[in-house]
């Protein structure tokens, strides 16, 4: 279908349509047309059932391995931590769900952005109806204040003006005309005689043909492209399923060869099944998505207080692994809002070009005091305000008494005030048009000569700054008739002035940049805007460094291929001029070279990218309910500054997560390790059911969970992200499970054989408590990776202190309260026998830290190299 309307000629579609501009459709056309085109709707595509929804949770492996390790604690008759595994997959299961039913949402905020009612030309009548129930071949009237209700091609216009900021990304709202346009690859923005399903009329009137309804408008589009914009897993969610898959299969294989070696070597078949599922069921850490959760949960409560609402609980990790975040201009790094920046004019000069600004100005002031009406206007009023001109007694001084209206195609507009002795005419508009028809600068003194190159030069340079330029220029008139029109008014101008207006960054954008860049995260911008504009911001920001940087237009990116959009994507910092497709493309290319990306925006044309995107940040104030419903994350005060605060806690939290699996996996070892070598080395199988099943609870529960109090470690935002392939054993973890789950083994061994040796009786109980103190031990060692404890500091994570202080009394009260004693098969020990269990346990300490100072000393010894290396290169 012909989607470039904006070449044609209005009279050559409207015959091509089949109808006449002046009559509009008959109603018997129309419901032909409504039965061949559908209505005009965005479609709301297949909608999952809530019981497909709540299935599809249930398919993870870690998931079925869990309810797997259900069944069999039923089998061995533990109830309680059959029903402990039952809630954790319920409770994930959960929240699963609310996160996929959200995320249906996106698309049904989309089609309530859809202009309700439109008024059209229907049999010569003017009739307001559903704007469902348009065709293509409509004809549609527009005033100040209406949505769009379909793709139009402009037909007649007076002074329309158009804000689409939401589908474009553009806060300037757009002039429009109805002249044909050439350039068929020109970005929607430039489309001036088009307006767009969506977009709103913000001043002036039309009216236009309808040329496009439902999904083959451009906002039909994003939503198709919203549509097919997959959701990715997150990277914790790939992480842990490649962890519980490889976790399962080992720890299988391991139960089934000790269950062997067991019955090899005459143990009872049915004491050994036991111990093997016992084992099974221990060493699958199934807290895991509990503490994952519980992290997860917790972060996202403190990103509240933050200003910052996550959608998606995986997303508040995901945060963590970001290298490049792609990010909208308008309303995003900008304010959204139009600020005079300079004033090229001295002295007197510059006095008459503020009160220029004030009485060549339809702005108002509203009830709140703020300046009205459009964004450009209520910029140069605030101007002159704050320069000390007061708009309502100039006003009263010179009243207007007419006007020659802004339009499109003039790119002026010039008010009329009666003055003392005479008439003055102020006029405004692009330096293009203006500076032509001035033939003096004006002074306090009289007219001076004007050099036109210098002033255009002056002007040429303010706009590649990525300013918007408006030149000011008066002429005094004898009579108030404005009559002879605007050519022969609006000329032999004396120029006062030049203005400079810009959509400003946010004041606190440049340091999240800055930050951003600290923490090894490369910032893109991708805007709608103007290359010069993007460029401008980005300098300014930080983004680029100087102001040769380059601008990927949309133009250039549709004639590239993706290969050489990846290779261009791998230097490029801004990218201007792009539509949601092409944002899509960008985000995808980067994707493509290993990068994990965050989108922030708020606008429709945002919404695609923010799905597709491997986490989407949308804003909460400024933002369309469509980009909101479609993001991860959500700035509650429009901020970019908080994502930096989200990818700080987003770190700690897949910190936290590492430390659990640190933890609990190397416990987990230690008592395979305890069952696996027993019998090699001739004991008797040192631990029963009921001991592993303990152990499993009170180590893999509370200690674990309160790990996530743990708070983020020094440095944090000083180190490059986690490269996109990196394992969760990465960083010497697996080394670490080993080696420490092999030395609790060995203690736990080392003691039974003292006790067997000694002629203790109550070895068992004894190795059932190294076990459990051992681990308690070793919490407290891997709260960092790095910092050893003292420097912590006990108090600094009171959760994990009471937790562990709960497990010794707990662990204790199995030994020496008879009526624990026969459930658990326990004899109280004697003091030396408790004081061998303690020392023990401290060895596992000792070795955890001395492990983290020999890594603090490697790493200190690459920086030193590094520094070396780089002193010899200067």
């Amino acid at each position: 279908m012909h989607t470039h309307w904006h070449l044609r000629d209005a009279d050559e579609l409207a015959r091509e349509h089949g109808v006449d501009p002046a009559l509009g459709l008959d109603d018997a056309e129309a419901a032909l047309r409504a039965v061949r085109h559908g209505p005009n709707e965005i479609a709301a595509g297949a909608q999952r059932t809530p019981a497909a929804l709540l299935l599809e949770q249930f398919k993870d492996f870690m998931i079925l391995v869990l309810l797997g390790a259900a069944v069999v604690s039923g089998f061995i008759g533990d109830l309680v931590d059959t029903l402990a595994i039952i809630v954790i997959v319920l409770l994930n299961a959960l929240i699963g769900f609310v996160q996929a039913w959200r995320a249906d949402r996106a698309l049904a905020a989309l089609q309530q952005l859809a202009a309700a009612r439109a008024t059209v030309l229907r049999g010569g009548q003017r009739q307001v109806l559903p704007a469902s129930r348009l065709v293509p071949g409509d004809i549609v009237l527009l005033e100040a204040g209406n949505q769009v209700p379909a793709d139009l091609r402009l037909i007649e216009i007076a002074q329309l003006r158009i804000d689409e900021s939401a589908l474009t990304g553009e806060s300037v709202v757009v002039d429009k005309h109805v002249r044909t346009l050439s350039e068929a690859a020109a970005a929607l923005g430039d489309r001036l005689n088009m307006a767009f399903k969506g977009t709103t009329a913000a001043h002036g009137r039309g009216t236009g043909l309808v040329v496009a309804t439902g999904m083959a408008t451009e906002l039909g589009k994003v939503a198709g492209l919203l549509d097919r914009a997959g959701t990715l897993q997150t990277p914790l969610q790939q992480r842990l399923a490649a962890f519980g898959k490889r976790l399962a299969l080992v720890v299988l294989a391991i139960c089934a060869l000790i269950f062997a070696i067991g019955v090899l070597r005459g143990e009872p078949p049915v004491l050994m099944a036991l111990t093997a599922l016992s084992l099974a069921v221990a060493a699958i850490p199934e807290s895991l998505p509990a503490v994952v959760t519980v992290l997860l949960a917790l972060g996202a409560r403190r990103m509240v207080a933050q200003h910052a609402l996550v959608r998606r609980l995986p997303s508040v990790e995901t945060l963590g692994s970001v290298s490049t975040i792609c990010s909208d201009k308008t309303g995003t790094l900008t304010l959204n809002r139009m600020h005079a920046e300079r004033v090229v004019a001295e002295g007197a000069a510059r006095d008459e070009t503020l009160r220029a600004a004030a009485l060549c100005n339809d702005a108002q002031r509203g009830g709140d005091g703020a300046w009205q009406g459009d964004p450009t206007e209520t910029a140069l009023a605030e101007l002159a305000a704050e320069g000390g001109v007061d708009a309502g007694a100039l006003a009263l001084g010179l009243p207007r008494v007419a006007e020659l209206p802004f339009d499109a195609e003039r790119k002026r507009m010039s008010t009329l005030h009666q003055g003392d002795e005479a008439f003055v005419l102020y006029t405004k508009g692009a330096p293009e048009s203006l500076l032509p028809r001035c033939s003096a600068r004006w002074s306090a003194e009289g007219t001076l000569a004007i050099d036109h190159d210098a002033a255009m030069r002056q002007a040429e340079t303010l706009a590649a700054q990525g300013l918007r330029v408006l030149a000011f220029a008066r002429r005094d008139l004898c009579d108030a008739d404005l009559g002879a029109g605007a050519d022969l008014v609006e000329r032999d101008l004396a120029l006062i002035g030049l203005v400079a207006l810009i959509d400003p960054p946010r004041p606190e954008a440049e340091a999240a940049v800055r930050d951003c860049l600290t923490a090894g995260i490369t910032p893109v911008m991708i805007t709608g805007d103007h290359p010069a504009t993007a460029r401008a911001i980005a300098q300014r920001l930080g983004i680029v460094a100087d102001a040769h940087a380059s601008v990927l237009t949309g133009a250039m990116l549709a004639a590239m291929d993706d290969a050489e959009l990846r290779a261009r994507c791998a230097q490029v910092r801004v990218y201007a001029r792009v539509d949601p497709a092409q944002k899509i493309r960008i985000v995808e290319a980067l994707q493509s070279l290993g990068r994990f990306v965050a989108m922030t925006g708020d606008g429709v044309n945002d919404a695609p990218a923010l799905k597709r995107a491997d986490i989407g940040v949308a804003m909460g104030r400024g933002g369309t309910d469509v980009a909101r419903e479609a993001a991860s994350l959500v700035l509650l005060d429009d901020n970019f500054a908080t994502i930096v605060a989200a990818v700080r806690e987003g770190r700690r939290i897949y910190d936290n997560i590492r430390k659990f699996v640190r933890y609990a996996m190397t416990g987990n070892s230690g008592e395979i390790w305890t069952l696996f070598l027993a019998p090699m080395l001739g004991l008797p199988i040192p631990l029963l059911p009921i001991h592993i099943l303990w152990v499993n609870l009170v180590t893999d529960g509370l200690p674990g969970l309160a790990l996530a109090a743990e708070p983020a470690e020094r440095g944090v935002m000083k180190r490059p992200p986690r490269a996109s392939g990196e394992s969760l054993f990465a960083g010497g973890l697996w080394q670490h499970v080993l080696f420490i789950g092999l030395l609790i083994g060995a203690l736990c061994l080392g003691v039974q054989a003292w006790a067997l040796a000694t002629g203790h009786a109550h070895w068992q109980t004894m190795v059932f408590t190294v076990l459990t103190f051992a681990q308690m031990a070793h919490v407290m060692a891997v709260r960092s990776e790095r910092e050893p404890l003292w420097r912590q500091g006990l108090l600094s994570n009171l959760p994990l202190l009471g937790a562990v202080l709960l497990t010794f009394v707990l662990q204790l009260a199995t030994i020496y309260l008879p009526v624990l004693q026969p459930i658990f098969k326990t004899e109280a020990l004697d003091a030396d026998e408790l004081l061998i269990c303690f020392g023990a346990a401290a060895v596992v300490y000792l070795a955890a830290e001395g492990e983290k100072r020999w890594r603090r000393h490697l790493t200190k010894r690459s920086e030193q190299a590094l520094a070396t290396a780089g002193k010899q290169a200067e």
